[in-house]
């Protein structure tokens, strides 16, 4: 089976990247913007992990009901209203005069994110005809798309940040959405909407909204407030109760947000569990790493954004070479060999100290995003090779769902290791979390490549037969 994308199918995965580049972008950009954002907004680590982690959350509470907005409605009108929306987020941004008006401002960009990120991937899956092969190639090229987005990140924001300020990070996000939208009204075609009755499942999202919003909440306050104080005991207790009561609405929903039939394969579990570990220990360990690099090295954001560069860059390379590595051989082997490289890579960071040369990290800001860009691309394919176009939209959205909601633990988590104090105590503190994220992340990540053993051997493969024999 021939495996190459035609010219109008290079065209959709062009424009449907636009969404994954611009939801990527504001990721590493903001990043390198933290110390810049702390100084001028005078926010503490709290507020800067909320400046992070309020853009995530809206990213992963509001995903699954985009997807099924986009199944329901039609994914490219869903796809292009989310690059409006996250263009017009973003003026806010610029705009925003405290730290509070900052958040806000990100969580709407989260909206905008929520309705791209689904959707993109449905309208991809579409295009490719559902060819497993030619889903594969065309992934990788999708996600190789945010991996230079992710790459150029920290450069970019250096650069903005050095000349115009912190605030000029977020007008570079209006431009692309706007060659975004264009390209997706001429080269995309509309993919046909499947149905309008049926009411959305708002109890569903309120509950996930604020299941999610009160843990992550819980997890960053913890340090500074203590887990006996009662604002901890009680985000807790609101995490966990909306959390039990969110399965127990889905159980009974018509139309849930969550279908959790999908959950009794057992692919499509271990391609969501495995996105959760590697997303988790990313995020995380990024945040940690821009506090480091800034309070404890002294790097400027420009220097911040160099150091970056061999790890968010190393995504490109790998990320293409997936597309035909999982063509060839499924998703398992793949996703078991990216995840214990990136255990690898943490596992070097384990022994950093505030004197560390920037040089040091090269091998493991190498190997962390080789093993990721091999493994993503190959979770992605075997996800999506167990649905057919019907629920394409919304089976993405699970996953990318629990990968946002993970990436903003994993920033509230290792955020919190982080501490809160000045001067030496801050650097300390800042150090031994950098070491204690990076053991935390080995023994996730080699959780991950065991239950990477539970997708099925041909899973980039084998979809396409289930859903022609489904089609029938």
């Amino acid at each position: 089976m021939n495996s190459n994308l035609s010219p109008r199918q290079i065209l959709v995965v062009a424009a449907t990247s636009v969404g994954f580049v611009v939801s990527q972008l504001d990721v590493s950009i903001v990043n390198v913007a933290l110390a810049s954002i702390g100084h001028d907004l005078g926010a503490n680590v709290a507020s800067l992990q909320w400046t992070v982690d309020s853009y995530a959350l809206a990213f992963a509470a509001l995903m699954l009901s985009a997807g099924s907005l986009g199944d329901r409605f039609g994914a490219r009108r869903l796809f292009a209203g989310g690059l409006g929306v996250f263009a017009l987020a973003s003026l806010a941004c610029a705009f925003s005069r405290d730290a509070a008006q900052l958040i806000a401002a990100r969580a709407c960009q989260g909206v905008g994110a929520a309705a791209m990120l689904p959707n993109s991937l449905a309208l991809l899956n579409a295009a490719c005809g559902h060819d497993p092969r030619v889903r594969a190639r065309a992934v990788g090229l999708w996600t190789a798309a945010g991996a230079v987005s992710i790459a150029a990140g920290p450069i970019v924001g250096g650069l903005l940040i050095a000349a115009f300020g912190w605030r000029s990070i977020f007008w570079v996000n209006l431009p692309i959405c706007t060659a975004g939208i264009a390209a997706t009204l001429v080269w995309v075609e509309k993919t046909p909407a499947h149905g309008r009755g049926g009411a959305l499942d708002l109890g569903g999202q309120a509950l996930a909204i604020v299941a999610l919003a009160a843990f992550v909440g819980a997890v960053i306050e913890l340090r500074p407030l203590g887990i006996s104080h009662p604002l901890v005991i009680g985000a807790l207790v609101v995490a966990l109760a909306s959390a039990g009561a969110f399965i127990a609405v889905e159980r009974k929903s018509r139309a849930p947000m969550l279908p959790l039939a999908l959950f009794s394969g057992r692919t499509f579990s271990a391609a969501v569990v495995f996105g959760i570990g590697v997303n988790f220990t990313y995020y995380g360990m990024v945040f940690v790493l821009s506090l480091y690099f800034q309070r404890v090295l002294g790097h400027t954001p420009l220097q911040t954004g160099l150091a970056f560069l061999p790890l968010t860059g190393g995504f490109l390379a790998s990320n293409l070479a997936s597309g035909p590595v999982v063509a060839r051989f499924g998703s398992r082997g793949p996703m078991i060999a990216g995840a214990l490289l990136d255990a690898a890579g943490f596992a070097a960071l384990v022994f950093v100290d505030a004197h560390t040369p920037t040089a040091v990290l090269l091998l493991p800001f190498l190997l962390i995003p080789f093993g990721m860009g091999v493994a993503v691309p190959a979770m992605t394919t075997a996800l999506l090779g167990t649905v057919g176009q019907r629920r394409a939209g919304t089976a993405s959205a699970v996953l990318n769902t629990a990968r946002q909601a993970a990436g903003a633990i994993g920033v509230a988590a290792f955020g919190a290791l982080a501490g809160h104090g000045d001067g030496a105590t801050a650097s300390a503190q800042i150090v031994d979390a950098v070491r204690w994220s990076a053991a935390i992340s080995v023994a996730i990540l080699a959780c991950a490549a065991a239950v990477a053993s539970f997708v099925h051997r041909g899973a980039a493969a084998d979809g396409i037969d289930r859903q022609q024999r489904a089609a029938k």
